[in-house]
């Protein structure tokens, strides 16, 4: 969310189905990052990693809010129950920044009745109690997977990762953090950063600034973000949700665009160009930057030293680019999930 890899060192190595150059039929395995609730980008976001794990493309591990509200954790509830994956880990933050000043579609959704005053959307589990802090929850994940075999897609803050890094030994794993992310993590795909207006800070760098530089200068595998201007080029529009989801009464995901800002609006994609980068690669969709250092100031402004040893790159998109983007987004969104109904 914002206010506001080319090559073979990435493990797709251009192929987003795939976690290793000889397996290009195993499914990618996906850690998610949200600060579900602020910009509403994020739930069109997590729509899109739900039909891609229908697809078989990826395992979808687990899901770990990183903005400090309940709302948070009730809204990713009612969409992997709505979604048919009840079962996905969910973690929540510790000691997160507060953002109260996010329009919060999130727990508009959780409050919608029906007819009968019934909640309008089920959740899997009654309380919060299968619910682990976020740490907790990446530790025992990542423990369980094959080395270098998990992407993380981070949306929001910082926090939650740079915590990772900072956690020590533990009963799932014996290693640190820094340890355990460089061995079992492939790549973090974040949305991040503004990289076209120099001394410009965004909105989910600033929130949480001295993670945002902890986990840019220390994370220990590449890093690919897509900057704000990024998913600034390229809006979902309202005519979509107005009139492509009439195959159901009631959509946790449309329902939350509704309740974000007065219809009819277009809205940025900032977050689902990340995960769009990080499943299917750079393709026609991306320009993928040559590698290096991203660097974040006091203020929160992101700035980009290019580096022949460096393993930080970020996307840019023209306009044909963002048009082939737009259109991919249109037709994986709306679709109908495989779940619905049962």
């Amino acid at each position: 969310m914002s206010a506001g890899i080319c090559g073979c060192i990435f493990a797709s190595c251009g192929n987003g189905n795939a976690t290793s150059a000889d397996d290009a039929t195993t499914p990618m395995k996906v850690i998610f990052e949200t600060d579900m609730g602020n910009d509403v980008d994020d739930a069109l976001a997590l729509d899109m990693l739900f039909k891609y794990v229908e697809q078989g493309d990826i395992e979808l591990l687990g899901i770990s809010s990183n903005k400090r509200d309940e709302g948070s954790m009730e809204y990713l509830d009612i969409l992997t129950t709505w979604y048919g994956q009840p079962d996905i880990p969910l973690g929540y933050v510790e000691n997160g920044v507060p953002c109260e000043d996010a329009v919060n579609y999130a727990n508009a959704v959780y409050s919608m009745k029906a007819s009968d005053g019934t909640p309008l959307f089920g959740r899997s589990h009654a309380s919060d109690s299968h619910m682990q802090p976020s740490v907790t929850m990446y530790r025992s994940l990542l423990a369980q997977q094959p080395d270098s075999s998990v992407t993380i897609i981070s949306v929001g803050f910082s926090t939650n990762l740079a915590q990772l890094l900072a956690s020590g030994p533990d009963a799932a794993s014996p290693l640190t953090g820094k340890d355990l992310v460089a061995r079992k993590v492939a790549r973090l795909v974040t949305m991040a950063g503004d990289m076209a207006h120099p001394g410009v800070g965004e909105y989910n760098v600033i929130r949480d600034i001295d993670a945002a530089r902890k986990v840019f200068a220390e994370w220990p595998t590449p890093v690919v973000t897509s900057p704000h201007e990024v998913g600034a080029a390229i809006e979902y529009p309202a005519s979509s949700i107005e009139n492509d989801f009439n195959w159901t009464d009631a959509h946790p995901v449309v329902e939350a665009y509704k309740a974000y800002l007065p219809m009819p609006y277009d809205r940025p994609t900032w977050d689902l160009t990340s995960v769009l980068y990080a499943v299917e690669g750079d393709g026609d969709y991306f320009t993928v930057s040559e590698p290096g250092e991203i660097l974040v100031d006091s203020i929160g402004a992101t700035s980009f030293r290019p580096s022949a040893d460096g393993n930080r790159r970020y996307l840019t998109v023209d306009s044909g680019r963002a048009a082939r983007v737009l259109d991919r987004f249109l037709t994986l969104i709306p679709r109908r999930p495989q779940a619905y109904g049962k």
